[in-house]
């Protein structure tokens, strides 16, 4: 593998495993906040991100030995409103910056295992972004996010919410290679 494509899957595993992390801590923080919709999309978003590193990881599987890897990453834990920001924040420049220009080395370097990889997290993040923004508005209005059913493509991350019902726009992938994320209910009369 051409050694510039590796680096940026590289750091592309290493973002992608830092989102992981972080939106399952920011979830924790919804939780207490009392969203726990918002807790369930982190936690799906986060299942997504894992797909994704699992995808780049076994892309530099011939790639052996010790690496320092340069990801971008936000930090801190503020209110659920903020960490959503921070996320779409993220998500955005996967979509607008880091993702396009991994894909042009890649095509570039005729890499086609790393452009899918990257071109499945590219169109995935694109997803996050939209149900990050609509799960901010919810709660700058004061409310819990609308939806308690997140779907996952376990083959390359595409998320959505709601019925499941077609097989992945992105790799085609057939419903039963979904990971369906529900908020549970609960069953006390005092909630």
């Amino acid at each position: 593998m051409n050694p510039m494509t590796a680096d940026n899957l590289k750091s592309a595993f290493g973002g992608e495993s830092m989102a992981h992390m972080r939106y399952l801590q920011w979830g924790e923080a919804a939780k207490k906040e009392g969203f726990p919709n918002v807790q369930n999309l982190f936690k799906a978003v986060a299942y997504a991100e894992q797909v994704h590193a699992g995808n780049h990881f076994r892309e530099l599987r011939k790639e052996v030995g010790e690496a320092s890897v340069t990801a971008g990453a936000g930090f801190g834990m503020t209110n659920t409103s903020e960490n959503l920001q921070g996320a779409i924040d993220g998500e955005n420049y996967e979509v607008a910056q880091m993702y396009p220009a991994f894909i042009a080395v890649a095509d570039m370097q005729a890499e086609k295992g790393s452009i899918r990889s990257f071109q499945f997290a590219l169109e995935a993040e694109k997803t996050h972004a939209a149900l990050f923004t609509a799960a901010k508005e919810a709660v700058d209005a004061g409310k819990d996010y609308d939806e308690a059913t997140v779907h996952v493509c376990d083959i390359c991350g595409y998320t959505l919410v709601g019925e499941l019902e077609d097989d992945c726009p992105v790799c085609k992938a057939k419903t039963t290679m979904f990971t369906t994320f529900e908020t549970a209910s609960c069953c006390c009369s005092s909630c």
